[in-house]
Protein backbone atom coordinates (compact mmCIF):
# COMPACT_ATOMS: atom_id res chain seq x y z
CA UNK A 1 0.00 0.00 0.00
CA UNK A 2 1.23 3.37 -0.83
CA UNK A 3 1.22 5.92 2.36
CA UNK A 4 2.10 9.62 1.99
CA UNK A 5 3.95 11.18 5.13
CA UNK A 6 4.47 14.91 6.06
CA UNK A 7 7.45 15.57 7.52
CA UNK A 8 7.67 19.16 8.99
CA UNK A 9 10.76 21.35 7.81
CA UNK A 10 12.69 24.97 7.88
CA UNK A 11 9.82 26.83 9.46
CA UNK A 12 6.37 26.12 8.02
CA UNK A 13 7.47 23.53 4.69
CA UNK A 14 6.60 19.92 4.45
CA UNK A 15 8.82 17.60 2.75
CA UNK A 16 6.45 14.54 1.08
CA UNK A 17 7.38 11.62 1.47
CA UNK A 18 5.76 8.77 -0.77
CA UNK A 19 6.77 4.92 0.79
CA UNK A 20 5.66 1.46 -0.20
CA UNK A 21 7.45 -1.92 1.13
CA UNK A 22 10.58 -0.20 2.29
CA UNK A 23 11.05 1.84 -0.90
CA UNK A 24 10.71 5.78 -0.47
CA UNK A 25 10.42 8.86 -3.00
CA UNK A 26 11.11 12.31 -1.94
CA UNK A 27 9.16 15.66 -2.99
CA UNK A 28 10.31 18.84 -2.34
CA UNK A 29 12.95 18.05 0.44
CA UNK A 30 14.25 21.84 1.19
CA UNK A 31 16.71 19.98 4.09
CA UNK A 32 18.20 16.54 4.44
CA UNK A 33 18.52 16.01 7.78
CA UNK A 34 14.64 15.46 8.83
CA UNK A 35 14.69 13.32 5.29
CA UNK A 36 17.49 11.06 6.85
CA UNK A 37 16.39 10.76 10.09
CA UNK A 38 12.92 9.40 8.94
CA UNK A 39 14.48 7.65 6.14
CA UNK A 40 16.75 5.48 8.77
CA UNK A 41 14.21 5.24 11.39
CA UNK A 42 11.84 3.69 9.62
CA UNK A 43 14.68 1.59 7.80
CA UNK A 44 13.20 3.03 4.24
CA UNK A 45 15.50 3.45 1.28
CA UNK A 46 15.40 6.60 -1.32
CA UNK A 47 14.97 6.07 -4.76
CA UNK A 48 13.52 9.12 -6.26
CA UNK A 49 13.04 13.03 -5.72
CA UNK A 50 10.42 14.97 -6.99
CA UNK A 51 10.84 18.99 -7.31
CA UNK A 52 8.10 21.10 -8.45
CA UNK A 53 9.90 24.06 -8.67
CA UNK A 54 13.62 25.96 -8.08
CA UNK A 55 13.25 27.80 -4.65
CA UNK A 56 15.41 27.01 -2.09
CA UNK A 57 12.83 25.97 0.55
CA UNK A 58 12.00 23.04 -2.05
CA UNK A 59 16.18 22.64 -3.37
CA UNK A 60 18.37 22.99 -0.30
CA UNK A 61 18.27 19.42 0.36
CA UNK A 62 18.92 17.38 -2.71
CA UNK A 63 22.52 17.61 -2.76
CA UNK A 64 22.79 16.47 0.24
CA UNK A 65 20.57 13.78 -0.14
CA UNK A 66 21.85 12.67 -3.38
CA UNK A 67 25.80 12.20 -1.71
CA UNK A 68 23.93 9.86 0.42
CA UNK A 69 21.56 7.93 -2.31
CA UNK A 70 22.60 8.87 -5.80
CA UNK A 71 18.98 9.06 -6.61
CA UNK A 72 17.56 10.62 -9.87
CA UNK A 73 15.96 14.00 -9.40
CA UNK A 74 12.84 14.50 -11.33
CA UNK A 75 11.41 18.17 -12.43
CA UNK A 76 11.29 21.22 -14.57
CA UNK A 77 14.79 21.61 -15.69
CA UNK A 78 15.97 25.64 -15.75
CA UNK A 79 19.24 27.14 -15.27
CA UNK A 80 18.70 28.24 -11.74
CA UNK A 81 18.12 24.48 -10.76
CA UNK A 82 20.90 22.27 -11.71
CA UNK A 83 20.07 19.32 -9.47
CA UNK A 84 17.15 18.22 -11.96
CA UNK A 85 18.62 14.89 -13.83
CA UNK A 86 15.27 14.26 -15.82
CA UNK A 87 13.54 16.68 -17.27
CA UNK A 88 9.99 16.60 -17.20
CA UNK A 89 7.24 18.71 -19.83
CA UNK A 90 3.88 19.26 -19.93
CA UNK A 91 2.47 16.10 -20.73
CA UNK A 92 5.13 13.52 -19.63
CA UNK A 93 3.98 10.57 -17.39
CA UNK A 94 6.34 9.57 -14.43
CA UNK A 95 6.65 5.95 -13.71
CA UNK A 96 7.91 5.53 -10.41
CA UNK A 97 8.47 1.50 -10.27
CA UNK A 98 9.46 1.33 -6.83
CA UNK A 99 6.10 2.63 -5.62
CA UNK A 100 3.84 0.79 -8.24
CA UNK A 101 2.78 4.31 -8.77
CA UNK A 102 2.66 7.31 -12.19
CA UNK A 103 1.83 10.76 -12.03
CA UNK A 104 1.05 13.12 -14.67
CA UNK A 105 2.87 16.07 -15.32
CA UNK A 106 1.35 19.98 -16.39
CA UNK A 107 3.37 22.81 -16.17
CA UNK A 108 1.46 25.22 -13.62
CA UNK A 109 3.58 29.06 -14.57
CA UNK A 110 2.80 31.66 -12.26
CA UNK A 111 4.63 31.17 -9.07
CA UNK A 112 7.84 30.32 -10.77
CA UNK A 113 8.29 29.75 -14.92
CA UNK A 114 9.68 26.38 -14.01
CA UNK A 115 6.66 25.01 -11.57
CA UNK A 116 5.18 21.41 -12.46
CA UNK A 117 2.67 19.91 -10.08
CA UNK A 118 2.32 16.12 -10.00
CA UNK A 119 -0.87 14.18 -10.18
CA UNK A 120 -2.45 10.69 -9.25
CA UNK A 121 -5.67 9.56 -8.78
CA UNK A 122 -6.47 11.57 -5.48
CA UNK A 123 -3.72 12.62 -5.31
CA UNK A 124 -2.09 16.20 -5.92
CA UNK A 125 1.37 17.30 -5.03
CA UNK A 126 1.30 21.24 -6.04
CA UNK A 127 4.55 22.97 -4.36
CA UNK A 128 3.79 26.42 -3.57
CA UNK A 129 0.53 27.01 -6.59
CA UNK A 130 -2.25 26.28 -4.11
CA UNK A 131 -2.34 26.68 -0.28
CA UNK A 132 -4.96 25.77 2.06
CA UNK A 133 -7.26 28.75 1.47
CA UNK A 134 -4.52 30.66 -0.37
CA UNK A 135 -2.31 30.52 -3.64
CA UNK A 136 1.20 31.31 -3.99
CA UNK A 137 2.64 34.50 -4.98
CA UNK A 138 3.17 35.75 -8.69
CA UNK A 139 6.86 35.85 -8.89
CA UNK A 140 7.76 34.92 -12.49
CA UNK A 141 5.04 35.32 -14.94
CA UNK A 142 1.60 37.28 -15.17
CA UNK A 143 -1.34 36.69 -12.93
CA UNK A 144 -3.70 35.95 -15.87
CA UNK A 145 -0.95 32.29 -15.57
CA UNK A 146 -1.56 31.64 -11.92
CA UNK A 147 -5.18 32.08 -12.63
CA UNK A 148 -5.16 29.52 -15.48
CA UNK A 149 -2.37 26.77 -13.28
CA UNK A 150 -5.22 27.37 -10.53
CA UNK A 151 -8.07 26.48 -12.51
CA UNK A 152 -6.28 23.59 -14.24
CA UNK A 153 -5.97 22.01 -10.61
CA UNK A 154 -9.53 22.78 -10.18
CA UNK A 155 -11.04 21.02 -12.74
CA UNK A 156 -9.36 17.90 -10.58
CA UNK A 157 -11.86 15.30 -8.87
CA UNK A 158 -13.13 16.84 -5.67
CA UNK A 159 -11.80 13.91 -3.52
CA UNK A 160 -8.28 15.01 -4.68
CA UNK A 161 -6.63 15.27 -1.65
CA UNK A 162 -4.01 18.51 -1.98
CA UNK A 163 -0.27 17.84 -0.81
CA UNK A 164 1.03 21.33 -0.86
CA UNK A 165 4.19 22.61 0.82
CA UNK A 166 3.29 25.07 3.47
CA UNK A 167 1.31 24.86 6.54
CA UNK A 168 0.08 27.99 5.54
CA UNK A 169 -4.09 27.44 6.09
CA UNK A 170 -4.88 29.75 9.37
CA UNK A 171 -2.68 32.32 7.95
CA UNK A 172 -4.62 32.11 4.72
CA UNK A 173 -8.32 31.87 6.23
CA UNK A 174 -8.03 35.48 7.89
CA UNK A 175 -8.19 37.04 3.97
CA UNK A 176 -10.61 34.63 2.60
CA UNK A 177 -13.63 35.29 5.23
CA UNK A 178 -13.02 39.09 4.58
CA UNK A 179 -13.62 38.70 0.62
CA UNK A 180 -16.44 36.31 1.73
CA UNK A 181 -17.83 37.29 5.55
CA UNK A 182 -20.86 35.06 5.19
CA UNK A 183 -19.16 31.98 3.79
CA UNK A 184 -20.19 29.06 6.37
CA UNK A 185 -17.63 26.58 4.76
CA UNK A 186 -15.15 29.55 5.97
CA UNK A 187 -15.97 30.02 9.11
CA UNK A 188 -16.36 25.66 9.89
CA UNK A 189 -12.89 25.73 8.24
CA UNK A 190 -11.54 28.47 10.46
CA UNK A 191 -12.90 26.47 13.69
CA UNK A 192 -11.78 23.21 12.00
CA UNK A 193 -7.71 24.93 11.58
CA UNK A 194 -7.91 26.49 15.09
CA UNK A 195 -8.87 22.74 16.89
CA UNK A 196 -6.07 20.89 14.29
CA UNK A 197 -3.26 23.46 14.99
CA UNK A 198 -3.99 23.56 18.82
CA UNK A 199 -3.64 19.88 18.69
CA UNK A 200 -0.58 20.44 16.68
CA UNK A 201 -1.51 18.38 13.99
CA UNK A 202 -1.47 19.49 9.97
CA UNK A 203 -4.21 20.96 8.05
CA UNK A 204 -2.45 19.71 4.82
CA UNK A 205 -3.37 17.32 3.17
CA UNK A 206 -6.95 18.66 2.02
CA UNK A 207 -9.81 17.79 -0.18
CA UNK A 208 -10.14 20.00 -3.42
CA UNK A 209 -13.68 19.84 -2.54
CA UNK A 210 -12.94 22.02 0.72
CA UNK A 211 -10.78 24.29 -1.25
CA UNK A 212 -13.56 25.40 -4.16
CA UNK A 213 -15.56 25.88 -1.02
CA UNK A 214 -13.17 28.21 0.61
CA UNK A 215 -10.62 29.45 -1.07
CA UNK A 216 -10.53 32.74 -2.55
CA UNK A 217 -8.51 32.07 -5.31
CA UNK A 218 -10.64 29.20 -6.54
CA UNK A 219 -14.01 31.70 -6.16
CA UNK A 220 -13.77 34.69 -8.56
CA UNK A 221 -17.17 34.06 -10.11
CA UNK A 222 -18.78 34.19 -6.24
CA UNK A 223 -21.43 37.25 -5.80
CA UNK A 224 -20.11 37.94 -2.54
CA UNK A 225 -16.56 37.76 -3.15
CA UNK A 226 -17.17 40.12 -6.08
CA UNK A 227 -19.22 42.71 -4.32
CA UNK A 228 -16.50 42.63 -2.15
CA UNK A 229 -14.14 43.88 -4.53
CA UNK A 230 -16.45 46.40 -6.21
CA UNK A 231 -16.45 47.64 -2.84
CA UNK A 232 -12.85 47.94 -3.12
CA UNK A 233 -13.11 49.44 -5.93
CA UNK A 234 -12.86 46.86 -9.17
CA UNK A 235 -14.06 47.43 -12.67
CA UNK A 236 -14.32 44.23 -14.83
CA UNK A 237 -15.68 41.29 -13.45
CA UNK A 238 -13.76 39.03 -15.57
CA UNK A 239 -12.39 36.26 -13.59
CA UNK A 240 -8.94 37.16 -15.14
CA UNK A 241 -9.36 40.57 -13.71
CA UNK A 242 -11.25 39.59 -10.28
CA UNK A 243 -8.28 37.40 -9.59
CA UNK A 244 -5.90 40.05 -10.17
CA UNK A 245 -7.38 42.41 -7.67
CA UNK A 246 -7.59 39.37 -5.52
CA UNK A 247 -3.50 38.64 -5.79
CA UNK A 248 -2.78 42.61 -5.37
CA UNK A 249 -5.31 42.46 -2.33
CA UNK A 250 -3.56 39.70 -0.94
CA UNK A 251 -0.39 40.62 -1.09
CA UNK A 252 -0.65 44.10 0.55
CA UNK A 253 -3.35 42.39 3.59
Amino acid sequence: MLTIDGIPALQDNYIWLLQRAGRAVAVDPGEAAPVLDFLHASNLQLDAILCTHRHHDHVDGIEELRAVYNVPVYGRSHPNNPHITHDLREGDRLRLEQLEASFDVIEVPGHLDDHIAFIAPQILFCGDIMFGAGCGKNFEGTAAQLHRSLQRLAVLPDDTRVYCAHEYTAYNLPFALACEPNNPDIQQRIADTRRLRAENQPTVPFTLALEKATNPFLRCSNPELIRTLKARGLGSTDETAVFAALREWRDRF
